[in-house]
């Protein structure tokens, strides 16, 4: 399939006062705290479309800015960047978030989609009032999806009567403009695999080996065959340029010592706090006692599982990835300046014509 590059919009910058710190603080826990910063947001989509990527990803937590309206304020600043909403099932009613993402998708001219995702910590959830457990929210995203998808395409009323919603008389006046992909789904469990083989489009794959990788687009796929339908694959990843491999080990290095200064202070709560370590403990990956400790241990994990490396190191590998069958990439870097943003342009011609004048030595 043809080849998806995606970015990321947040509602305001990275933690951080220089360039340099937020460089760095990416790749810590993210606070609770998060602002609107009306021209963050305009600018870091405006990039995203001009450095060449077709779409961006709004992520969602209990305490960030409201997602669909991050979502509206970047596709009002752009004409061509399409951008994926995350969407917790379960916040709003299914017909409510529908109406959204219809609404959103018409007054973009087509250019929006929903990211559904179920919640991977039990504590954020409960934080918007979501007392279920996390077997509870996959079978309760099923009955979500259904009605979401519904109320998408229904053509006329219609009822529905199920465990957890039940709706009379419901319809939406409007739908959004016709096209292949509105809804993307993750989760790598069993149950989530069959989510978005029923009513997704695309399916997010967790970040895996590569024969692993392979073996669950087989999967994916084959699941979606059974109901007569195709996906595509969405991978997520972090990377770390350079104008040459020593360089981007140099810069992988610097990251790894400034976080680490960054969040070493133990009368600052804002990293032992940060939905992601709460997830950590839920899934026993660390001591609930050793907040400090949980810290150090998030960020050698995520700079350890960045592609480190030039632009054509970094494509030869995500190369790996494309032949395994994953055709939506999200380049998840930091864009601080003007070197920063060559080098994701540089990575982007590489991917997009690997053998042609943005290949090796060409950028």
């Amino acid at each position: 399939m043809e080849l998806d590059l995606r970015g990321g919009v947040r509602a305001a910058p990275v933690a951080g006062d220089t360039p340099d710190e937020r460089r760095a603080l990416r790749f810590a826990p993210d606070p609770r705290d998060r602002a609107a910063d009306p021209a963050h947001v305009v600018r870091t989509a405006r990039e995203n479309e001009e450095d060449g990527l077709d779409s961006a990803l709004v992520v969602q937590s209990s305490s960030w800015p409201d997602p669909w309206l991050v979502g509206a304020w970047a596709l009002a600043a752009t004409t061509r960047l399409r951008v994926a909403v995350a969407h917790r099932a379960g916040v709003t009613a299914p017909t409510a978030a529908a109406r959204s993402l219809a609404t959103l998708d018409r007054l973009s001219g087509g250019r929006a989609s929903a990211h559904v995702i179920v919640g991977s910590s039990d504590a954020d959830v409960l934080r918007d009032g979501d007392t279920l457990s996390k077997a509870e929210r996959y079978r309760r995203a099923g009955e979500y999806l259904e009605l979401f998808r519904r109320t998408l395409d229904a053509a006329e009323p219609f009822d529905h009567s199920g465990e957890f919603y039940t709706v009379r008389d419901a319809w939406s006046g409007l739908r959004p403009a016709p096209r292949g992909e509105l809804v993307s789904f993750g989760g790598s469990s069993p149950e989530g695999l069959a989510l978005a083989a029923r009513h997704a489009e695309v399916y997010a794959v967790p970040a895996l080996p590569v024969p692993e990788t392979r073996r669950r687009v087989a999967a994916i796929r084959r699941a979606a065959a059974g109901h007569r339908r195709t996906l595509r694959v969405w991978r997520h990843l972090t990377l770390i340029l350079g104008h040459d491999d020593e360089d981007a080990r140099q810069r992988a290095s610097r990251v790894v010592r400034d976080a680490l200064k960054l969040t070493a202070d133990p009368h600052d709560p804002r990293w032992a706090a940060a939905v992601q370590l709460d997830r950590d403990r839920e899934r026993g990956r660390s001591d609930p006692a050793h907040g400090a400790a949980q810290t150090v241990s998030y960020i050698r994990r995520s700079v350890a599982a960045a592609f480190v490396g030039s632009p054509d190191t970094v494509a030869d590998r995500i190369g790996v990835l494309r032949a395994a069958g994953v055709d939506v990439l999200q380049l998840d870097l930091a864009v601080e300046d003007d070197e920063d943003r060559e080098l994701r342009r540089a990575l982007v011609r590489r991917l997009r014509d690997p053998h042609g004048s943005g290949g090796r030595g060409g950028w």
